[in-house]
Formats: structure tokens, C-alpha cells, sequence
């Protein structure tokens, strides 16, 4: 396939554009910035200059794409404390590619986030959002639209892996300021190698069904306790129970998230595209030491 990657010079892109390679596929990316734009030519891909906001070009190459994965979103935006801007302009930005695709029955494969989905108990694929905002709505766009084969994969907040720019990484920055690692007793995360979920990515192009949702969730549910212990030793810092009052102190608008008992499986996925993880778990990456560097 001839396959049009937003996000494709990001965390998850750099790592799912060669093994589309390797799959034979060929590959157009996104690229916003002229750095973005070389390493995507380093890496064998065509460039499409522009941004999420230039629809035109969005509808130009998913419409000359046999199919289309979007990974970019303004996280910059999101995490200044715009989110529902950053998830209305990704809508947006959903809605021309779509509209480039519907009635030819190719892919599209839209990330999504696990985080917050169903508080206090294991989510499954089958759970959805009681509120249809932010991105549950775009997703809900994705799973719904006329003659595309549209699915979507909901990451789990850490994505790790040796490099990771995400929330363990500035949950580690966030500690080696404070001189503590702290953890609110009771907040579990899921986790997900880069690589497997870059592969998740891949399988869903390939072969998910429309209307599909997937978890791209290696660890169902790792205690924060553990993952401030690992922090702790790698730091040489204490280790301190918090509130979630104080964790939002301490640790700003990563505060809130160390609260969260956000476990996730990921059974239907596993039965449904033989998606197998083998990427090393979080605790593994952490102990690793990389994180520390």
C-alpha cells in the first residue's frame, strides 16, 4: 500500500515507518518543520509539507494514500492547558481525511488515548466514554464513517522505550526536581513498548475489521508505587506516598494522572490480530537505566 503517516518523524511514527518498510509498503509523512521533513528523507519516505491545520493538504494525500494512519496531535497545545482546542482542531483535521476517503473502503487508523476511560476498573475494548467530547468524539468519527475501514488504537499513557519524551520521562524530570519520586497509593497505569505498539499500528492497517477498537496495552495495569520505586532507586531519591493535593503540587499537570487507577486490557486485541508483545515491560525499561541518563 502507499500508506500517509501524520506523526510519522514522532515517537511512534519514526518507529512504525520501517516496519511498514519491511512490509512493503511505501510511505508519505507528514512534516511540519524542515528538521521533521530531513529525517523523514533519511528514513526513505516522501515528504508532505504542512501541518494539521492545512486541510487542503491533509485531503490531497490521504486521497492519493491506500490508507491512511494518524498519530500527530497538538500535544504542545494540549498540555499548555488547551486540550479541548488542540481535540477540536484534530477533528478538524479527521474530518478532511476522511472526507477524502469515504466510499472507497481503504483504512484509516486514528491513536487514541486509555487514559481515563473507565476509572476504578479494568477497561476493555468494548468501553467507551459516557461523555462524546475531546477525542471520544473524533474516535467515535473514525469508527462510524461511510465506506472507510476505519479503527482505532488507544495508546496507553506510557509509551516507553529507550528516547521515550512522554510522561515517564517527565514524570522522572518532574522527580529529580523535587528530590523525591512520589506516588498516590492505588493509581495503576497500562504500558506498551514503543515497538509493539508501533506494530499494533501496522496490523490494524492491514487487517482490522471497520469499526475496530484496539488497546495497544503490554502491562495491564503497573502500580505507580512500583514505577516510584524504580524511579527512586534510579535517582538515588526517596520514595514518598502523596495525596493526590499534594501530587498535583509537586508534580503539576502530571499531578492528577499519578491518582488514576487506569488499568487496561487488551484480550480482544491479542484474539483479534494475533498481536503479541515483546518489547521489554516498563518496570524492565526503567530498571534498564536509560530513563536516568
Amino acid at each position: 500500500m502507499r500508506v500517509f503517516v501524520t506523526g510519522a518523524p514522532g515517537w511512534i511514527g519514526s518507529a512504525l515507518v520501517p516496519q511498514l518498510q519491511a512490509a512493503g509498503h511505501e510511505v508519505a509523512g507528514l512534516a511540519r518543520s524542515e528538521a521533521s521533513a530531513e529525517a523523514l528523507v533519511t528514513a526513505g519516505v516522501r515528504v508532505v509539507r504542512g501541518t494539521l491545520d492545512d486541510l487542503d493538504t491533509l485531503k490531497g494525500a490521504a486521497a492519493g494514500a491506500d490508507g491512511v494512519v494518524h498519530l500527530a496531535f497538538k500535544h504542545d497545545i494540549a498540555f499548555a492547558g488547551g486540550f479541548a482546542e488542540a481535540a477540536e482542531a484534530d477533528l478538524v483535521a479527521v474530518e478532511a481525511m476522511l472526507g477524502a476517503l469515504e466510499g472507497t473502503g481503504r483504512p484509516f487508523v486514528l491513536a487514541s488515548g486509555l487514559l481515563g476511560l473507565a476509572p476504578g476498573r479494568v477497561a476493555t475494548e468494548r468501553d467507551f466514554p459516557e461523555q462524546d467530547a475531546g477525542r471520544a468524539k473524533t474516535a467515535r468519527r473514525v469508527l462510524a464513517a461511510d465506506g472507510v475501514r476505519g479503527s482505532v488504537v488507544r495508546l496507553a499513557p506510557t509509551v516507553h522505550g529507550a528516547g521515550d519524551p512522554g510522561f515517564i520521562a517527565a514524570y522522572v524530570a518532574a522527580s529529580r526536581a523535587a528530590g523525591i519520586a512520589g506516588f498516590v497509593e492505588g493509581g495503576r497505569w497500562p504500558a506498551v513498548h514503543r515497538d509493539d505498539a508501533a506494530r499494533l499500528f501496522l496490523l490494524a492497517l492491514e487487517n482490522a475489521p471497520a469499526g475496530t477498537v484496539l488497546h495497544a496495552a503490554q502491562d495491564e495495569g503497573v502500580p505507580l508505587r512500583e514505577v516510584a520505586e524504580a524511579v527512586g532507586k534510579g535517582l538515588g531519591v526517596p520514595v514518598e506516598r502523596m495525596t493526590p493535593e499534594e501530587a498535583a503540587a509537586s508534580y503539576a499537570w502530571l499531578g492528577p494522572m499519578l491518582a488514576m487507577d487506569a488499568a487496561a486490557s487488551s484480550d480482544v486485541t491479542r484474539e483479534l490480530l494475533s498481536w503479541e508483545p515483546t518489547g521489554p515491560t516498563l518496570l524492565d525499561d526503567l530498571a534498564a537505566g536509560h530513563y536516568f541518563g
